[in-house]
């Protein structure tokens, strides 16, 4: 057993075995202590937590936490229009979430507005611009099966 002084601490170490939290990347612990864990399993499950109505005109922008791991705020982004409906949803939706983490992980909601019609203009312009380069690159393939296959993908794409 090995015994180490820093910052007027000691710690007892037995040999070769250190503890799990001095093994992490720096980068890591700073993600642990601002919850980004969390945050995480938030927008992976949230569909399921919320259900299709609220996660069709919704999807979570940000976790503000105010304390370490409790009485946290959720910013939601929402489409112009269904504000009232999430307005009127904010509690169902806190309780879903504390209820799945097993403790008061979000106390208040925040609400911000997005205007869905200029982000699909965006995206409009992005794939047209990028589809007459993939055009010009599905016709030099020589396979004309796999040419096929692109060909129809890329016009699915440019109908959504």
């Amino acid at each position: 057993m090995h015994y180490k002084q820093n910052n007027k601490e000691s710690k007892t170490y037995v040999q070769g075995l250190r503890p799990f939290g001095n093994t992490l990347p720096r980068g890591i612990k700073g993600i642990l202590k601002k919850n980004g864990y969390n945050y995480s399993e938030i927008i992976s499950k949230w569909n399921i937590l919320v259900g299709k109505d609220i996660s069709s005109c919704s999807f979570p922008k940000s976790i503000k936490m105010k304390n370490r791991d409790s009485c946290g705020t959720l910013v939601l982004a929402i489409n112009r229009g269904d504000e009232i409906n999430v307005e009127y949803s904010k509690e169902k939706i806190i309780n879903k979430i504390n209820s799945y983490f097993g403790y008061k992980l979000i106390d208040e909601i925040k609400l911000q507005v997005i205007n869905s019609r200029s982000i699909k203009k965006k995206n409009d312009n992005a794939l047209k611009s990028s589809s007459k380069k993939f055009e010009k690159k599905i016709n030099e393939i020589k396979n004309t099966n796999i040419k096929n296959l692109l060909s129809q993908l890329l016009k699915a794409a440019k109908n959504d």
